[in-house]
């Protein structure tokens, strides 16, 4: 697979490039290139979660899901109590 095929981007998204599994020890794992890693604004070290897509895909964020539903929450909660917040902040 060295041949370099050209990379089109589909209808639920623009590709950025592709990724090549490599055998890591007794793992697999992923290499991105660099530019895939600044695109995503991160760095070796950081973290990445993988969610699964409804099409049967998964999705790379650097960015928590679960802490994303709880922040969601508490927004809701901050704007539901806004007054009351103000009022214990004085």
């Amino acid at each position: 697979m060295n041949e370099q095929a050209k990379i089109v981007p589909d209808a639920r998204g623009q590709v950025i490039g592709t990724v090549e599994i490599k055998k890591i020890g007794n793992s697999s794992g992923i290499i991105l290139s660099k530019d895939v890693l600044a695109r995503m604004n991160v760095g070796v070290g950081d973290k990445l979660y993988a969610t699964l897509t409804p099409d049967g895909g998964f999705r790379l964020t650097p960015h928590d899901p679960d802490f994303e539903k709880a922040m969601e929450v508490a927004r809701r909660g901050m704007k539901r109590y806004h007054n009351a917040l103000a009022e214990l902040a004085k």
